[in-house]
């Protein structure tokens, strides 16, 4: 026999990835040129030169036969001490070496955090929109989904949060830069959320933790700052992943990181470390582990990102669509002139551009566009965006 839920999971992909799989196939039948791909995050804009430099340097002059071989279970020592010097200048903190866990990209920590925190039939709450996924993750390992919509201004809902906290809650998850809004919890929202869970740890007495998945932590713009978790919260896990910033993510490579101050601390990191090995997940891969040392705060161009973002919020803006401003990430949120994301996704098809229903992202009415496409795309797809507008008005 076979797992069903697995075999339903393999059948069924994920509507991100339907959607991708579709415009695929509609490119080879009318060129690429006359579909407009919004589907998928995946960045267009060339990783930074410190990356490829790098890549060269180490297969051309590193001398150890290690260079492709394993590392720790947990990953390079001296890569995991380069992350936490980089994390403790650039965020004030104190970490080390041994509060670190290199992962298979921000999915690989997810689950590996997941597997180590909640226990089946634990709840782990998680505001909506959010990133379909983090169901999938959270049922694989037992756990229940809890959402709790976030408020008109796209931050938490504090007190909506703490009317769902109860004796079976595990984790929150906490995505800033937001998927699929580009929404960025502010200090305050951030501030409140974690008293508020103090209070709620108190009463309970057990750890609430926050899982805070951070992809998009360096694409801001205009200003933005994105509050660090570890500095506010003690019973925080960070999921990190290298795909968006260095424009890497077929690469997969990313980490997790277990707040120093993180109430049992030594258990919660073996429990990390043993997520990882019953999930198959020890060692990642090793060639892109001893990268990252050369590439810690670089970033590729996001003022491409920013100006696609200009681009549309004006133009879409002039044809009569209605947006959420994005602060932060590659992501437009797109409020459907019919109100439902299902038929709007649908009519866009037929002038072959390709966006994102909202309703798997944990809410209805909206569409997610990913802008991280060349702005050359989205100039030329500008004029069909136009005749989608004048056909809700017809």
């Amino acid at each position: 026999m076979i797992n069903e839920k697995m075999r339903e999971l393999g059948a069924k992909r994920s509507v991100i990835r339907e959607l991708f799989e579709y415009g695929k196939k509609r490119k080879a039948e009318i060129g690429e040129e006359n579909v407009y791909d919004f589907s998928l995050g995946n960045p267009s804009v060339p990783a930074p030169k410190e990356v490829n430099e790098a890549i060269v340097k180490l297969v051309t002059e590193e001398k150890s036969v290690l260079l492709h071989g394993y590392t720790s279970a947990q990953g390079d020592a001296g890569v995991r001490a380069a992350i936490a010097d980089y994390i403790n200048k650039t965020h004030g903190e104190e970490v080390t070496a041994d509060c670190l866990y290199m992962t298979v990209g921000a999915a690989g920590a997810l689950t590996s955090s997941l597997t180590a925190l909640v226990s089946p039939g634990e709840e782990v709450i998680v505001p909506a929109p959010y990133f379909p996924e983090y169901k999938v993750f959270i049922e694989r390992c037992g756990g229940i989904i809890r959402e709790v919509p976030c408020d008109s201004e796209l931050q938490l809902d504090i007190s909506a949060i703490e009317a769902a906290v109860n004796e079976k809650t595990a984790a929150i998850i906490i995505n800033s830069p937001n998927n699929p809004t580009g929404a960025v919890f502010s200090e305050g929202n951030i501030k409140a959320l974690c008293d508020m869970l103090r209070g709620c740890e108190e009463r309970l007495g057990r750890p609430i933790y926050i899982i805070s998945d951070e992809p998009y932590r360096e694409l801001v713009y205009d200003g933005v700052k994105v509050p660090y978790l570890t500095k506010y919260y003690d019973n925080t896990i960070v999921c990190y992943s290298f795909s968006k910033s260095l424009s890497i993510p077929g690469e997969r490579i990313g980490y997790i990181l277990v707040c120093p101050r993180c109430k049992e601390f030594t258990s919660v990191y073996q429990a990390v470390c043993g997520a990882g090995r019953a999930l198959g997940f020890v060692c990642a891969p090793s060639l892109l582990q001893k990268l990252l040392p050369y590439c810690l705060g670089a970033t590729s161009d996001i003022s491409v990102y920013d100006r696609n973002r200009r681009l549309l919020l004006d133009r879409l803006s002039e044809y009569g669509f209605e947006m959420i401003k994005p602060e932060g990430a590659f992501y437009l949120f797109i409020k459907s002139p019919s109100g439902d994301a299902g038929e709007f996704c649908e009519r866009a098809k037929k002038y072959e551009i390709l966006i994102v229903p909202s309703d798997d992202f944990g809410c209805g009415g909206y569409a997610r566009l990913a802008y991280c496409v060349t702005t050359e795309q989205i100039e030329r797809a500008l004029p069909a965006f136009e005749r989608l507008a004048k056909s809700y008005k017809e």
